[in-house]
């Protein structure tokens, strides 16, 4: 399957891998390359070093095109910009701010350049820019999340703008993505099924939570302070959803959930942790290979539009 965004990214499926804090690590990110997709490393609030370290590793498991998430808002993010361009990466995605500042350098260097956008307006700005794509990310998402759906920003980021589209939010199977096609898309990002991938590193409690998940069992927390987050259901969320309503503070809030996400991933703590999922955690019931989940999307895909097109007469 091509589109302008596999040609870009040299890809041979159109699937991304989403950049999340504490999951996305080499391993990861090069098994999601090495079955054909672009494989992401998150590079979140961690130092430049550790980012270099991970590139590195990648590079040793796969040829592959792979590239880097950098959260713009982290206090490392100047360092890991030009990190990016002294280890040859040729992808970078970036999330919570503009790139803009990065630009030049990230270009010179000929790094293919992807924001996230939950908005129009910010989507036609970093077209002006000179981004080579943009990732339209719905609040169907896991994680931090904006306010429009993706079956209502997708399509009008794609109609706002000349570069490719990449859907966010709300993908876990082939009738997703096909869904994301129709709605303007080139490429989809998968985030919450590629948390229960073989090669992730995410604790078994995590995995679990999500393969037992029903569709009612995400939730949003911190929509009182102006930051969203969404996650699965537990005695983290629905304390800091009984404090949200009594009118905590912003600090009181926030040290509820410090550390969370690492204790969810890396110590196994769902009750406790931040269990960042997607709506579409329901739809998720088996664990699989980055490779047999790849295949299995882009099967599904094409067996739907297939199935679909022979409905029109």
């Amino acid at each position: 399957m091509k589109t302008r965004v596999t040609e870009c990214l040299g890809i041979e499926y159109p699937i991304i891998q989403g950049g999340m804090a504490w999951v996305a690590e080499h391993n990861l990110a090069a098994a999601v390359s090495k079955a054909g997709g672009l494989g992401l490393i998150g590079a979140a609030n961690a130092p430049a070093d550790w980012v270099r370290s991970e590139i590195r590793k990648a590079k040793e498991m796969t040829e592959k095109p792979f590239g880097v998430n950098i959260m713009l808002l982290s206090p490392y993010a100047e360092e890991v910009a030009k990190v990016v361009v002294e280890e040859g990466v040729k992808v970078v995605t970036t999330g919570a701010g503009s790139p803009e500042k990065f630009l030049p350098m990230w270009k010179e260097a000929g790094i293919k350049v992807i924001p996230v956008v939950a908005s129009v307006a910010l989507a036609k700005r970093m077209e002006r820019s000179g981004v080579d794509a943009v990732v339209a990310e719905g609040c169907e998402s896991g994680g931090h999340i904006g306010e429009l759906t993706t079956m209502a920003l997708l399509p009008q980021v794609a109609d706002a703008v000349e570069i490719p589209v990449i859907g966010a939010g709300g993908a876990g199977d082939g009738r997703g993505v096909a869904a994301m096609f129709m709605l303007g898309a080139e490429a989809v990002q998968i985030g919450t099924r590629f948390v229960v991938a073989n090669e992730s590193i995410v604790h078994e409690n995590y995995k679990k939570k999500i393969l037992s998940a029903k569709d009612i069992d995400s939730v949003v927390t911190g929509r009182s302070t102006g930051h969203p987050v969404r996650t699965l259901r537990n005695k983290t969320t629905r304390e800091y959803l009984r404090l949200e309503k009594e009118g905590a503070s912003f600090e009181e809030l926030e040290n509820l959930t410090i550390g969370g996400l690492r204790k969810a991933v890396m110590e196994g703590d769902a009750d406790r942790g931040s269990v960042m999922a997607g709506q579409i955690a329901g739809l998720i019931k088996k664990e699989q290979s980055c490779k047999e989940i790849i295949d299995e999307l882009m099967a599904e895909t094409i067996g739907i539009v297939k199935e679909r097109s022979s409905w029109v007469k």
